[in-house]
């Protein structure tokens, strides 16, 4: 066949054609990765994606595409393919030693905030397990005369973390420590997050395959029964809360009693009513206090 009698292939397409692919894989989200991939692949925004759905596609683009349409057919997560993910409307850089952030863990960011009467108020904000900085950065632009520590144990993860809070303009009101939890640091915070590790290591091979193989291990392996991360953070706790501070914690699924119980245990702490639930109705994020 003549050039001139090929095929023409639109944009619009290559989207649909993306969108049956994924589907016949089994991916759920079909359209919104197709579209996702259809972006980076062209690297324009969502508004020229739309004004070119009748145009005829790159060939340069098509091949391109057909490369990332492999990968998220052999499992590869989206945000892994183009490298960062939204979170709190914010864009994070991911690395392989960061978890890509999750739509649940917003709870933990709207659990703090909703302890924090007056958001102009001085804050020392202590990030446990800090990944991507997305937890943290969350957090400061809601809280514009707050500043912040980034702990994690990879050096790698903290170096992802720099990198988005730079790109937020948010770097000079943050410190970064590489060091295992609170031991690596003092003094006193009034506001503490941590997303720890809270999967049991038998459940691990349970995961979907997007999570289990390419997520940290680190950041996922809570020990034989999830809580190891837990009990270490209650003995911190106690040692780095401010007296009037508050602590948030995101939980796993079926955790609240378990981890309730650790904070019991304490002997200093106390858990402030219920932990609040994500959009699924799950309770994710406990919220912690100096027992007065």
């Amino acid at each position: 066949m003549s050039a001139a009698l090929a095929p023409r292939i639109t944009y619009g397409d290559l989207r649909r054609g993306a969108v049956h692919l994924l589907r016949e894989a089994g991916i759920e989200s079909a359209e919104a990765d197709a579209r996702l991939l259809l972006l980076h692949a062209g690297k324009f925004d969502a508004a020229k994606l739309i004004s070119l759905d009748r145009d005829e596609a790159d060939e340069e683009l098509i091949e391109v595409y057909d490369r990332l349409l492999l990968r998220r057919t052999s499992g590869v997560p989206v945000a892994r393919i183009v490298g960062e993910k939204e979170f709190w409307s914010l864009r994070f850089a991911l690395g392989s030693e960061t978890l890509v952030p999750r739509p649940e863990t917003e709870t933990v960011v709207e659990a703090a905030l909703a302890t924090i009467e007056d958001r102009q108020r001085t804050l020392r904000i202590l990030d446990l397990g800090a990944g991507s900085g997305a937890i943290l950065a969350a957090l400061l632009i809601e809280l514009p005369n707050a500043t912040g520590v980034a702990l994690d144990k990879s050096e790698g993860a903290l170096h992802v973390a720099r990198t988005n809070l730079r790109n937020l303009s948010l770097d000079r009101r943050v410190s970064y420590i590489c060091g295992d939890w609170a031991s690596a640091i003092s003094g006193t915070f009034d506001l503490i997050v941590s997303n720890p590790p809270y999967i049991a290591s038998k459940e691990l091979a349970l995961l979907s395959p997007e999570v289990r193989d390419h997520d940290p291990r680190l950041a996922l392996d809570g020990g034989h029964d999830g809580l190891d991360a837990y009990r270490v953070i209650m003995n911190e706790l106690c040692e780095r809360l401010a007296t009037d501070g508050t602590a948030v914690l995101e939980l796993g699924q079926g955790q609240e009693e378990a981890v309730s119980v650790l904070v019991r245990a304490s002997g200093k702490l106390a858990v402030e009513g219920e932990a609040r639930r994500d959009l699924a109705g799950i309770p994710r994020a406990l919220v912690i206090h100096v027992k007065r």
